[in-house]
């Protein structure tokens, strides 16, 4: 029961009197609790009292006092928050005051406050209180994870026409930049606008925070541009500028705009430091240059920079990438010996490694091994093991790693809900990746750049098109950050259901945007036309690449070798192959494949012999698929004993051959009518007892197949083995024969049995009629 027979003025002034004496305690202030705590006015006077405003070590912890033991109807009212800052901002508290609009807004859910700010009430109306709360909010709001409603106090600060603070105004430029919007970005540069208009006096940092902002938006033009005009407002580039703009060069594979860079870096002075030398290793890394990326190592010792953990980090990492697990070791062990103790980021890119490698023992027992030397796992860790799991389609493992990791104190993020999304769409439960999504929804995890190429990959895969374009244009409408990655899954998927014209429109409005496509999205389209059939315009797409900067690397001309090979220009091919030796161009074991099989399917057998013996006399390698497209030829050709020596060279090799190399031999055998060596053929046949079944052969995307024909389906090979196999039991083998011709033909790869009984079937064939003719 409130005693009423205190008025509110002797309620002010005994507490007042409490606060200000020297014996002060909060105990005495129970009693008043019940008065305090049905008139809200009378807080907000107290922390309002001039008699307390010089007191603010008193006001601030009167105030938290009143936090925990006055109701939720007073304390979670900004007014009384707003009432204490003054005095804090009059003795420039400045810390106390963010902490406590930190505390405020974090438990705000309404976003009462942040009403009140952008309204504030007349208790704040001193100029420069404002401006001190103003400034003050705006680093509390992007502290919080919200740097749109700081955006909105700035645009108050704009309209009231006060000048922000410099920190204040970097502060939000990075904060908006760094938030996974497009809509951000353009919100920062209107941020700087502002700024400028306000009198801000901007530095070299300012300036490198918008930098970034236009790399992230792959906008390098708009990024040159804006070192171009630094010196206007009389701030010179740094490390960090170069650094930035470097690091962006690198990662689109531009690498001749990036030595330009850096030429242009050191003339302005500038000393390429740790960071520029990193940066560069990087990239390099990540094209797979490790030659050149040990050069940089070793320039950097020679100019007296020492490579720190995280530039080898990054040569371990471009090894594991090439599959050199067992170098990416030895470099490990030079690490310790340089005293450079491996770090978690080591160990994480081995473990990884060796998942890749599929030695997932090997990588087990690192993990074992970093725990025993004190490094401890973090949640890169997990979400490697949760990857690997995933990519084996053992989902429940895969869950079961995510509760362990959290049970180790590290929360799933959207590494981990990308990975599970690609596991989900990749085992076809779509409803379950959707409920992910979700899930990350209602945890604040906007759906990043990555979850929205996983997504779009699998509707591409599963040919759903039109959903898949309407996601990425409602993507872009929601201010969502679409990458190049985007543009080239939808492109790929529209030039897959033979859909090139949308494809290259889809092209062109990436272009529009200024986002700016790696060597990789290049490679991408070029392919794409080349399967359409539209080589010379991947030629046109050749040119623009170069007039980008791009160094085109292997995949780029053996993809055009393979175009004009596929559209029987062998001649073109040949032109545009010599051509590019000219220009540096290293011709690898596919281009090889590549030209071999054009002359053979042109039936120019005589100069395929020609480019297989000058390849392997100048000692370059040679695979199975070489001497497959040879053979295979050489049969069809009646060339029966040509083909068995190069089976025998194969075996001197240790190239084994597979079922290409069979069917070709067998098929000679049967047009030749030899039954005796299909007898010794089969006896080796089932004494070797390897040969590969569809399911092992050669991956499609990484060499060409020697007789270039694609494997249907199951479903072919199950039929015609099966056809055959019956023909044979009914001793009816010369249709049998019939029937494997057809399947040569067209292509189709038989179970390994049925092989046997093929030979089997021409040697009981070959006595019949014999006997017959005796």
């Amino acid at each position: 029961m409130v005693d009423k027979s205190i008025t509110a003025p002797e309620l002010l002034q005994s507490v007042t009197k409490i606060l200000t004496s020297q014996e002060f305690t909060f105990e005495s202030l129970k009693p008043y609790i019940p008065h305090l705590s049905s008139n809200p006015n009378i807080l907000i006077s107290l922390l309002s009292s001039k008699a307390l405003v010089h007191r603010p070590t008193t006001l601030l912890s009167f105030f938290k006092w009143s936090q925990t033991h006055l109701p939720p109807s007073i304390s979670h009212s900004p007014l009384p928050l707003l009432s204490v800052l003054h005095p804090i901002f009059l003795h420039q508290k400045f810390v106390d005051a963010k902490a406590l609009l930190l505390s405020f807004i974090a438990a705000d859910k309404s976003n009462v406050l942040h009403q009140h700010i952008l309204h504030p009430p007349s208790i704040v109306e001193h100029r420069r209180t404002l401006k001190f709360l103003l400034d003050t909010s705006i680093g509390a709001y992007v502290a919080s994870g919200l740097p749109h409603h700081a955006a909105q106090i700035f645009s108050k600060m704009m309209r009231l026409n006060i000048k922000p603070n410099l920190v204040t105004c970097n502060t939000l430029l990075n904060a908006l930049v760094r938030y996974p919007s497009s809509h951000s970005i353009y919100l920062s540069k209107a941020v700087f606008s502002d700024a400028l208009k306000l009198g801000v006096k901007v530095n070299t940092n300012t300036f490198n925070i918008l930098i970034y902002g236009c790399c992230l938006e792959n906008k390098l033009e708009e990024a040159m541009g804006i070192i171009s005009k630094m010196g206007e407002f009389g701030c010179l580039p740094d490390n960090i500028t170069y650094n930035t703009v470097l690091d962006f060069l690198c990662k689109k594979g531009k690498l001749n705009e990036a030595r330009n860079l850096l030429l242009d870096m050191k003339s302005k002075g500038l000393v390429p430091n740790r960071n520029t030398y990193n940066v560069l290793v990087s990239g390099y890394c990540k094209l797979g240059w490790l030659k050149e990326a040990t050069q940089i190592i070793e320039l950097m010792w020679k100019n007296n920079v020492l490579p720190d953990v995280r530039t080898y980090n990054m040569l371990v990492s471009g090894l594991c990438r090439e599959g050199k697990i067992d170098e990416a070791f030895r470099l490990r062990v030079e690490m310790e010996n340089l005293n450079l103790l491996p770090d978690v980021v080591t160990y994480n890119t081995l473990i990884n490694g060796c998942f890749d490698c599929s030695s997932s023992s090997r990588a087990f027992e690192l993990m074992e091994e970093m725990e025993g030397k004190g490094v401890m796992p973090n949640a890169v860790t997990y979400n490697t093991v949760v990857k690997w799991y995933v990519m084996e389609g053992k989902m429940d493992d895969a869950g079961k790693t995510v509760r362990k990791m959290k049970e180790s104190g590290f929360s799933s993020d959207s590494f981990t809900y990308n990975t599970l999304i690609r596991g989900y769409c990749k085992s076809g439960n779509m409803s379950e990746a959707f409920m992910m999504m979700d899930e990350m929804g209602r945890k604040g995890m906007k759906m990043t750049v990555v979850t929205l190429n996983i997504t779009l990959h699998t509707l591409c895969e599963e040919k759903k098109l039109k959903e898949a374009y309407d996601l990425l244009s409602t993507a872009s409408k929601k201010g969502y950050l679409v990458d190049e990655v985007s543009y080239g899954t939808l492109i790929m998927g529209f030039f897959k259901d033979e859909k090139s014209a949308i494809a290259l429109r889809l092209w062109d409005e990436m272009k529009e945007k200024k986002i700016v496509p790696s060597i990789i999205t290049y490679n991408s389209v070029i392919r794409g036309l080349c399967q359409s059939g539209k080589t010379d315009k991947a030629i046109d797409k050749l040119n623009e690449l170069l007039e980008s900067g791009f160094l085109p690397d292997e995949t780029t001309y053996n993809t055009i070798i393979h175009g004009y090979c596929r559209e029987r220009q062998v001649d073109k091919a040949f032109q545009f192959h010599n051509q590019m030796v000219e220009n540096s161009f290293k011709p690898d074991v596919y281009t090889c494949n590549i030209l071999l099989c054009g002359l053979c399917r042109e039936g120019m057998l005589d100069k395929a012999l020609k480019l297989f013996n000058t390849w392997i006399s100048k000692g370059r390698l040679i695979d199975l698929v070489s001497y497959n497209t040879i053979i295979s030829r050489l049969c069809k050709d009646g060339r029966a004993e040509e083909a068995f020596d190069l089976l025998e060279e194969m075996k001197e090799k240790k190239l084994e051959p597979d079922s290409y190399t069979y069917n070709a031999i067998l098929g000679a055998l049967a047009n030749a009518d030899r039954a005796n060596e299909a007898g010794e053929l089969k006896s080796k046949m089932m004494e070797m007892g390897k040969l590969r079944d569809q399911t092992e052969l050669l991956d499609e995307g990484k060499t060409v197949r020697s007789n270039e024909a694609s494997l249907e389906s199951d479903q072919n090979t199950i039929m015609f083995s099966e056809q055959i196999n019956e023909l044979c039991s009914q001793s009816k083998y010369k249709d049998a024969m019939k029937l494997f011709q057809e399947s040569t033909q067209k292509g189709i790869t038989l179970h390994k049995h049925t092989y046997i009984t093929l030979m089997e079937g021409l040697i009981k064939r070959r006595k019949s009629i014999s006997k017959a003719a005796l």
